[in-house]
């Protein structure tokens, strides 16, 4: 049972709703999907993995996005990985602290499918 594989996604999401369906939409397009409920537990995969992209959700119990996406840049690993920033904040200014820590772009919850997956495509067939 051959599965294509389109890509190595680490997925960081507290709300398991929101992971459902962003694991959903991944699989359904052949990625594989790496869930993380925390930052803590993200940052853990990502050192003993390697990951194409990493969603990370900015609202987190413990560790923020923010703090979780600015470690890992102090990594060889992810210091110019994709990071994809998945949140409701839409404030102008939140958007530029968030994008400030490090992420690659900010994409806001509701997710719009077509253009994660367009923006996945980006990332992973430029790297």
């Amino acid at each position: 049972m051959a599965q294509t594989n389109a890509g190595n996604i680490l997925v960081i999401e507290d709300n398991p709703d929101n992971m459902k369906l962003v694991t959903w939409m991944l699989e359904d397009e052949g990625y594989t999907i790496s869930p993380a409920y925390t930052a803590e537990d993200g940052l853990e995969l990502a050192e003993s993995n390697d990951f194409d992209v990493i969603l990370m959700d900015i609202s987190l119990p413990g560790l923020d996005g923010k703090a979780a996406t600015q470690q890992l840049r102090k990594t060889k690993k992810y210091k110019d990985a994709p990071i994809i920033a998945l949140t409701a904040h839409a404030i102008i200014s939140e958007e530029k602290d968030i994008l400030e820590s490090g992420v690659s772009e900010l994409i806001t919850k509701p997710i719009n499918e077509v253009l994660l997956l367009e923006r996945l495509k980006y990332y992973i067939s430029h790297e």
